[in-house]
Formats: structure tokens, C-alpha cells, sequence
């Protein structure tokens, strides 16, 4: 049961390309999709995505996932036809060697990282690596170049989505995953209680600046954020320092470096998981900020809550998530709106 959602719809979010503040592709299927399964769709000024299901009751509930990915703009063109760039999200230097990109130019057009063969290194390179020290290569000579591609153009790694054993890997699982278990929740809720907002949000990767936003024009009564979280299950890592395993379903946050979650909200989430028999752990996470935080104090004080999907090898393009843990995430955050009546009491 590893694979049971549609993957197909996965694997076309997680290969399309949008960057902080051009999320246009991966927008126009998320509309495409909230048409279908909400009563109204709307899009503000900076590209966030709002998809409303009208309830019985005045009480509003949010629920957000980014769109965007990590990428980089290009800010300068040598005159050998090279591109350097500048980092849109955090990225860690090291993973960029030998990897393939699109640069959305005139054209999308394919190049390479640009890294020197270890046979021709006399020694072994000082300091850490920066990613405005990498170049990319387009395989064409400087004048091709300077016809197609100009400084701010975009560039996106480029990597399909696969299933591997009984999980997913590629790039952008952060946070299309996350982003498809809302839009399949969306698809399964029936008649809710209370009017929910489903908000595709922009620009996460560089400062929750979208749901910041939100918070402000949407207003809700209560907020419950999705997105991936650390999984270093893996050999090298102390088990204190795991975060999530893989396989053990829906994370729960209590707390990431932007955010601690209202109590009273992540035991609701937790007595759901527990009543319903949904797969599920709590997670404590020590760095990393998400959209939760961006709902909490925006327009006033807002009890939030938030779910995660736990990732293997966040920030990279071998991202790995687990299928039933997907699957949970979407039952769990189905059941939960499913279950909010308005009357719920999160005051503290």
C-alpha cells in the first residue's frame, strides 16, 4: 500500500520547475486542481494560491503548503560563455557538483555544474565551498550564450521523480509533497463543518514571505501548516539526531526554529491520529523555519499546528520520502478538518 495516491499527479508536481517568486508553472496546476475540488479559487498579488471550500459555520480554517523550490538567478555571464549565480534558498555547496540544471532563458536550455577532475588537482582545495564560486556550463560557445541567456534568468536543477522501493525520490519533495497531500485532502473532504482555505504559498524558501501574506488577507480562525521534515535515519547519525524515520508516518510538530505550535492544537492533531489508528510521531525540530510561523502572529495572535512528511536528504535532488508516510499525512490532515467543528477550544 506504499503508493496508494496518485503518483502520477505527484511526480508531475515535484518535476515541474518554480523557483522563489516565479512559482507560475507549479501554479497553474495547483489551480488547475483546486478548481476541481474547492467552490472558488482566487490569486493575490504575490502569486499564493487560494482554494475555498465554503463551510456551514463563519469559523475558518487555513491550511498551507509551498510552492516553491531552491534554485538560482543568473548574475553574471563571463565572457568564456560561463553563467555564475546566486543562490534563492539555502543550499549546500558540496551537492551541486557534477549535476545537471535547466536554464529558463530565451529557451530552456540544459548545463552542467562545472567542477575540475580530481586527475588534475596538485592538492586538495582549501575552505568551504561557496555556491557563488560554481559555474555553469552550457556546453556552447560565449556568443550562443549571450543569445540565450541574460543576468536574472532562472535556473532549476533538473531531475525526474522515481519511485524506489516503498519510497519516493527527485528533487522538490520541499515541499510538492507536502503541497499534493493538501491537494489530495482537498479532493477527499465532503461537506466540512467549517469554510477551509487551501493556500498554495510563494516564496517560502526565502523568508515564509507568502504566508506571511496570507495571514494577513485570509485571516483565519486557526492555521495548520504542511512541509517536509528531517529524516537523518540514515548510518553516521545518532539516533538523537534522526529527527523522523522514515515509515513511521505523519510527523507532528511541536516545535521548528521559527515556530513552537499551540499545544492545544498539536494534541488535537495527536487524538486524531490515535482515534482514526493513522500511522503517526511527534517532531521536534532543532533548525529550519516553515509556513506556520508566517500565520501565528501575522494579524494577531492565531493558534497553529503543523504536519510534516519526513525527507531524507532535504535540499538536495535525491530529496526521498516515504509512500505510506504520504499516504498518512494525507489521512491525517483529511480526518482532522473533517473533525473541525468551530468549537474546538485552543485558547491557552
Amino acid at each position: 500500500m506504499a503508493f496508494d495516491f496518485d503518483f502520477d499527479l505527484l511526480k508531475q508536481l515535484t518535476e515541474e520547475r518554480g523557483v522563489p517568486g516565479y512559482e507560475d508553472r507549479v501554479r497553474d496546476l495547483v489551480r488547475e486542481e483546486l478548481e476541481t475540488s474547492t467552490d472558488g479559487v482566487r490569486t493575490d498579488a504575490m502569486g499564493n494560491v487560494v482554494g475555498t471550500i465554503e463551510g456551514d459555520s463563519d469559523y475558518s480554517v487555513a491550511v498551507a503548503a509551498h510552492m516553491d523550490e531552491i534554485g538560482f538567478m543568473v548574475k553574471h555571464v563571463t565572457d568564456d560563455g560561463f553563467l555564475k549565480i546566486d543562490a534563492l534558498g539555502g543550499w549546500d555547496a558540496r551537492v551541486l557538483r557534477a549535476q545537471r540544471v535547466t536554464v529558463h532563458g530565451e529557451e530552456d536550455v540544459t548545463g552542467v555544474f562545472g567542477s575540475v577532475p580530481p586527475h588534475t588537482l596538485d592538492e586538495e582545495p582549501d575552505g568551504e565551498e561557496e555556491v557563488g564560486d560554481r559555474v555553469v556550463d552550457l556546453g556552447r560557445d560565449a556568443e550562443a550564450v549571450e543569445e540565450l541567456v541574460s543576468v536574472g534568468d532562472l535556473v532549476t536543477m533538473d531531475q525526474t521523480t522515481v519511485k524506489m522501493g516503498d519510497s519516493v525520490t527527485g528533487k522538490a519533495l520541499d515541499d510538492r509533497v507536502c503541497l499534493f497531500a493538501m491537494l489530495e485532502a482537498a479532493r477527499e473532504i465532503e461537506n466540512p463543518d467549517v469554510t477551509i482555505h487551501f493556500c498554495a504559498t510563494v516564496q517560502e524558501e526565502v523568508g515564509l514571505r507568502g504566508a506571511t501574506a496570507l495571514g494577513v488577507d485570509v485571516d483565519p480562525d486557526l492555521a495548520i501548516a504542511l512541509d517536509v521534515t528531517i529524516a537523518s535515519d540514515i548510518p553516521g547519525v545518532s539516533a538523537d539526531k534522526h529527527v523522523t524515520e522514515l515509515g513511521d508516518g505523519a510527523a507532528i510538530k511541536l516545535k521548528d526554529s521559527s515556530v513552537i505550535t499551540t499545544p492545544k492544537v498539536h494534541k488535537r492533531i495527536t487524538s486524531v491520529a490515535e482515534e482514526e489508528g493513522i500511522d503517526h510521531q511527534i517532531e521536534v525540530l532543532p533548525s529550519g523555519g516553515t509556513d506556520t510561523a508566517g500565520f501565528q502572529n501575522t494579524n494577531g495572535a492565531k493558534p497553529v499546528g503543523a504536519i510534516s512528511i519526513p525527507t531524507r536528504y532535504l535540499h538536495t535532488v535525491t530529496e526521498t520520502a516515504n509512500g505510506d508516510d504520504i499516504r498518512a499525512t494525507i489521512d491525517l490532515l483529511t480526518a482532522f478538518l473533517e473533525s473541525e467543528d468551530g468549537e474546538h477550544d485552543y485558547s491557552l
